[in-house]
């Protein structure tokens, strides 16, 4: 083991703190909310709850467990499958710290428009004032775009939000660059106190007049038929859940990498995610409590006011606290909570990155502090873009595009612990060729139904290729598999060379990781292996080939979203998916290029015994802490050195070397 024990949370309740917080976001209040009114109201928890437990959970297990297994970042997590996949880790914190950027700014408009409440010509607490007007005064004063020309181009840097920003990355900076256990205990307020601040805006959004329309229109209505309707909200509610936890960035996983081996990681991938669910379904309330109270003094319908986004947070949900009694004070004290739900997500950005960089060989012994510093400075730099006139058109088009690389990191992520794990061990068992038809009739399938799905709009025709070429692959893998086995030393029954093609690998996975992450369900085995690639990839193609309409005409979403400018927004846009497709293949193609990213020393691989390493690690402390027997000096210089009698000693003869033949027969 190595000499330098890797640090912990203060407490398991520190790691709940920090992976909520990292989870909670401005998402859960101005996204969530809004889709369950969208779609069918109550209705929409149906697909949303199945999500959450067979994709959003599953993946959290993934992510949490390894770190805390291998006790690092996501680079050298999945390099622990296969240095192969090394790739996927750098891609994943490269697409963190991408967000982070611009996540950053996000917080400084929230900084900003805080300021900003305390003059003379903010609109929140004007009598009058609609969400309408609210919101086109952030866009045009707070963020700055009252400025810009029609072709949305930046003329001029906002240095407020400069400033604003430069902020946000100094407490970044001190919330996280002196450790986990700071950290850790940094959120009990970070966290704590937005959960407090829910339930007093719900107090007082339950005691307005008209507060039971808005929550009629938010949870009252139940129209299922938007299942079957709206094919739409299964992919929606998927990825909402896939987004909202926080996955794909390296936080979970450096999370993880930071908590005791022996902790019972599906038990606190429940309690995270449970929590977050629990946050937005409680912000719900919240927001449309107050919306009902708007629909009510204005005789607006409820559902014809704005309730999502920009135009819920910065307008109409403000402009209600603003009409109240101390109305300034209400609507500091929401962009407070903003904030705060905007910095401990910060927080977790900085901390995947710091992990990875601090588990190489080039920052052995650095200072975290340091390194942190480093990632700030740089952050604040690039966060300039964010920071023109232009910032949300900027902001608009990356988060679109981020999207993508989530999609297909998710999908790296699962393949390498599903078919990654294990490969070589498959192929020797059962014959590469079984494995190839195997892995064709898995991901062809889904990749030919896709294209009858998206391509020639058919829905059951797509169900119909997917099991036909899916059924005609599987024989041909069970054919190469027979013919395998027959010939192997090592004669399988059938039974036994099925199950050696289809799970096996990954249910070694789940026994070589359990005494380190306590119980792991074997459905989690089936879902990583046989369900969860499969969706993710046919989420990835759907928002590939999404179209738009620009003009009148239909185009491709992809280069063409929000009907920005080519250059510099879409370009901006899709460079970041290439550069994120690139540093994955890098690693695919040639893993030695990341090799100085390889596991730290000291580290457990998979290719050790988990209960060994655990064993002789309590065994290594329980032998720092004993003490050496005393021995009496006195004692001791009594005891006289054996006598050799010189004859003797010239008795005894040399031991007889032997031919070198001998020796090497």
């Amino acid at each position: 083991m190595t000499d330098v024990k890797r640090e912990e949370w203060s407490s398991r309740w520190a790691f709940y703190f920090a992976a909520i917080g990292a989870a909670v976001g401005f998402g859960n209040v101005w996204r969530f909310p809004a889709l369950c009114v969208d779609y069918g109201g109550g209705a929409f928890f149906v697909p949303y709850l199945l999500a959450l437990f067979f994709v959003g959970i599953p993946i959290l297990i993934l992510e949490i467990g390894f770190g805390q297994f291998f006790q690092t970042g996501d680079v050298n997590v999945f390099g622990g499958f296969h240095p192969r996949f090394r790739g996927v880790g750098v891609a994943s914190v490269c697409c963190g710290f991408m967000l982070v950027v611009y996540y950053s700014m996000l917080i400084a408009w929230v900084v900003h428009a805080f300021f900003d409440s305390f003059g003379s010509e903010d609109p929140w607490g004007k009598e009058g004032t609609t969400g309408t007007v609210a919101v086109d005064y952030f866009v045009g004063e707070i963020i700055g775009a009252n400025t810009l020309g029609d072709d949305g181009r930046p003329t001029r840097v906002v240095w407020a939000n400069v400033g604003c920003c430069a902020l946000v990355w100094t407490i970044c900076f001190f919330g996280t660059a002196f450790g986990v256990e700071v950290t850790g205990r940094i959120t009990y307020f970070t966290m704590g106190l937005p959960i407090v601040l829910l339930f007093v805006f719900l107090g007082r959004g339950l005691t307005l007049e008209g507060h039971e329309e808005g929550i009629h229109e938010y949870i009252g209505v139940w129209d299922m038929s938007v299942l079957t309707e709206k094919g739409e909200v299964w992919s929606t509610a998927v990825t909402q859940i896939f987004f909202s936890l926080g996955v794909t960035f390296g936080i979970m996983t450096a999370f993880g990498s930071y908590c005791p081996q022996g902790s019972p990681v599906v038990v606190n991938c429940l309690v995270i995610s449970l929590a977050n669910s629990m946050f937005s379904f409680i912000s719900g309330f919240a927001v449309f409590a107050a919306l009902g109270h708007l629909s009510y003094e204005s005789g607006i319908p409820v559902t014809d006011l704005p309730y999502a986004g920009f135009s819920l947070v910065f307008g109409t949900w403000p402009v209600v606290f603003g009409s109240l009694p101390g109305g300034e004070h209400w609507v500091r004290l929401l962009f407070f909570d903003l904030f705060l739900l905007g910095i401990d997500s910060a927080f977790a950005f900085n901390e995947a990155i710091s992990t990875v960089i601090l588990d190489t060989k080039y920052f052995v012994g650095t200072a975290k502090w340091k390194v942190h510093l480093g990632i700030c400075i740089s952050g604040w730099l690039l966060s300039f873009m964010y920071a023109t006139d232009a910032g949300l058109n900027f902001l608009d088009v990356i988060d679109f595009y981020i999207n993508f690389v989530m999609l297909i990191v998710g999908f790296c992520e699962c393949f390498a612990a599903g078919w990654g794990y294990g490969t070589e061990k498959t192929i020797a068992k059962c014959g590469r060729n079984a494995f190839g038809a195997y892995l064709c009739a898995n991901f062809g399938s889904v990749a030919l139904a896709c294209g009858i799905w998206f391509g020639a709009q058919s829905v059951w025709g797509g169900f119909v290729a997917l099991i036909l070429w899916y059924l005609v692959f599987l024989v041909i893998s069970f054919f190469f598999l027979m013919q395998h086995t027959n010939q192997s030393e090592e004669p399988m029954s059938f039974r036994q060379a099925v199950w050696a093609l289809s799970f096996e690998n990954i249910f070694d996975l789940k026994e070589r990781i359990e005494p380190v992450t306590k119980w792991i369900p074997g459905i989690w085995c089936i879902l990583i292996k046989q369900f969860l690639p499969h969706l993710l990839l046919v989420l990835f193609i759907n928002l590939a080939q999404s179209k738009t309409e620009i003009d009148g005409e239909e185009v491709a979403l992809f280069g063409n979203y929000g009907g920005y400018e080519t250059r510099p927004f879409q370009v901006m846009g899709i460079l970041i998916f290439v550069l994120t497709i690139v540093t994955f293949s890098i690693g695919l193609l040639f893993p030695q290029v990341y090799a100085s990213l390889s596991l730290p020393p000291g580290h457990l691989a998979l290719d050790q015994s988990a209960t060994k390493v655990v064993v002789d690690a309590e065994a290594d402390s329980a032998l720092e802490k004993a003490e050496p027997p005393a021995v009496d000096e006195v004692e001791l210089a009594k005891v006289e050195p054996p006598v050799v009698d010189e004859v003797e000693l010239a008795k005894v003869e040399p031991p007889v070397v032997e031919e070198a033949a001998e020796l090497t027969a």
